[in-house]
């Protein structure tokens, strides 16, 4: 990739971190302001970032602020992620799979910010866009990088297997009548799990976009230096 295109990529792949957090500063502000909402008849109040999913922000009058976060830090994700993509094809079919994954962070929080919990199961779609499937995406990019970057593919393979650890243990916690009630520990446990996979997915995004593949850009480097190149 010529210079000025990697340096351009590097700069446009700062989106996605600066969507992820976007999305972070909204749920904290807006989760401390929020009185409690109302979902199919039934009034959940007070909110509880402990018991209650970041979702619940996406109701009452927090609602129009949570739901647009949802979407513009999707956009900014996404458009960060696909900043990226020449980096990831370039290094064969499993970092164009792991891509793929990666890329669907930011399609399912624009999912989950259209369709409120009041559209319980697109929201559910929204939310296993957003999480699991990039997750095991981060686990085949610690395999495709192993070996041009190991540092990054670290990152991978830690934020892949703490994405699913702690999503199992979202999904063994929550409870909706329980959530309903304020009971339980699902929220808190959900917003650990979106905080690792925002900062692995960031970091792989940005991280790719900063390291060549296959060592072409070195090659050039040595060529036109006058430097031999060793087998």
């Amino acid at each position: 990739m010529p210079e000025n295109d990697s340096s351009a990529a590097s700069r446009s792949a700062l989106l996605a971190p600066a969507g992820a957090v976007l999305f972070t500063a909204a749920w904290l502000i807006l989760g401390a302001a929020s009185p409690g909402y109302e979902l199919f008849g039934h009034v959940i109040a007070p909110y509880s970032w402990i018991s209650q999913p970041v979702s619940g922000l996406g109701l009452g009058v927090t609602g129009p602020w949570m739901n647009a976060a949802f979407i513009v830090g999707g956009l900014l994700v996404m458009a960060g992620t696909l900043a990226s993509a020449r980096q990831w094809l370039s290094r064969g079919g499993l970092s164009t799979t792991a891509f793929v994954l990666i890329a669907l962070t930011g399609v399912g929080m624009i999912v989950c910010g259209v369709f409120t919990l009041e559209s319980m199961m697109l929201h559910l779609l929204g939310f296993l866009l957003a999480v699991p499937l990039p997750a095991a995406g981060f686990l085949l990019a610690a395999v495709a990088l192993r070996r041009s970057d190991p540092r990054l593919a670290v990152v991978g393979v830690v934020g892949g297997i703490v994405s699913l650890a702690l999503f199992a243990v979202f999904m063994a916690t929550f409870d909706a009548t329980g959530a309903g009630g304020n009971d339980g520990i699902a929220g808190i446990v959900q917003r650990a799990l979106i905080l690792v996979v925002l900062a692995t997915q960031s970091a792989l995004v940005v991280g790719v976009t900063r390291r060549p593949a296959g060592g072409t850009d070195m090659q050039h480097r040595t060529e036109k230096e006058g430097m031999p190149r060793h087998a």
